[in-house]
């Protein structure tokens, strides 16, 4: 008897905000829409496919988390870049670095750019999260006997650092209105999930906080670090301490991952009290969109959909189980 193939007709759709608009990706396709100077919708669509479609070890429990974190990195990197050309701001005089480098390098200048900001948010995110909490943990050993309680100290610094980060970003001018695009995603993916027409009115009444956001992955990995590190982490000097920590990351996302599907698609009582300070945190990484916002969330949904930058035609079926992040 043939082997039956497991279809999902309903897969889950995740993506991003973007300035002043949305990426959303499903199994197939990725597309963003941006809402330009002169009102119109521009939507880019290209096809996208899973690594564990290639590589089915890749979707194994654990793996999966590590490897969605790095896609989820590498692809919102090239998705700010899309959208930044969709908008035309690239279109503005070269200063005169840049036409040096399109001198030397012609086509390859924007691989090169792009590479270069990829490693300086890396260097960033690290020297924050990684390296400031445990300098912070090695002067506290200094006047703490107590190892376990420096480890923990270290993580609630590191969880202390991302919560103002949060905080400082959210007061930005620019960063509201992604914000607001965010909330527009959110409210999207929801109306979605609750089997609604996608029209403005539906879309509206819907919450802009949802359990499978990254924003609420983010915190998971800053709370299961305190646990993982605390366990590994005893009596290190610096230099071997942010090894050890750098080490560690991808086991604490892999369990991650697995943790915020347990929240995201699980409902019961114990579960809503554990996701609640996910949701709690999306206050300040989502804000109200309005109508206009909306409209581009959809677009870029429909888009992902079907595959079509118009959003129209048969939406295919996928047998993929992969869940995305918002």
């Amino acid at each position: 008897m043939a082997k039956k193939t497991r279809i999902e007709r309903k897969p889950s759709i995740g993506g991003q905000a973007v300035l002043e608009g949305v990426m959303m990706k499903s199994p197939g396709h990725m597309a963003i829409a941006v809402r330009k100077d002169d009102g119109e919708i521009d939507v880019h669509v290209q096809p996208v496919q899973s690594p564990a479609a290639k590589h089915k070890w890749m979707g194994w429990p654990f793996i999966r988390g590590v490897v969605n974190f790095i896609m989820s990195f590498k692809m919102g990197m090239a998705t700010i870049n899309k959208s930044t050309e969709m908008l035309g701001l690239e279109e503005e005089a070269p200063s005169r670095f840049e036409k040096w480098l399109m001198d030397k390098l012609g086509d390859k200048t924007e691989k090169l750019v792009m590479g270069f900001a990829m490693v300086l948010a890396v260097v960033l995110s690290v020297g924050l999260f990684i390296v400031l909490p445990s300098l912070i943990a090695t002067f506290l050993k200094a006047h703490i006997a107590n190892a376990v309680l420096v480890n923990v100290l270290e993580g609630l610094a590191r969880l202390g650092i991302f919560l103002i980060y949060i905080l400082a970003i959210s007061k930005m001018k620019d960063i509201h209105r992604v914000f607001q695009y965010h909330g527009a995603e959110h409210k999207t993916v929801h109306c979605y999930e609750h089997d609604k027409d996608l029209t403005v009115e539906n879309v509206r009444v819907f919450s802009t906080l949802h359990p499978r956001c990254g924003t609420a992955f983010l915190l998971i990995i800053m709370v299961l670090s305190i646990f993982f590190f605390s366990i590994f982490g005893w009596n290190l000097n610096a230099l071997t301490r942010i090894v050890s920590r750098l080490a560690l990351l991808p086991l604490v996302a892999g369990v991650s991952y697995e943790v915020l599907r347990l929240f995201a698609f699980a409902d019961n009582a114990p579960v809503r009290v554990l996701r609640a300070p996910g949701l709690w945190l999306q206050r300040l990484t989502t804000r109200e969109p309005d109508d206009e916002m909306i409209e581009v969330a959809i677009a870029a949904f429909k888009a992902a959909q079907t595959g079509t930058p118009e959003g129209e035609g048969e939406i295919p079926e996928t047998e993929t189980e992969e869940r995305v992040l918002l």
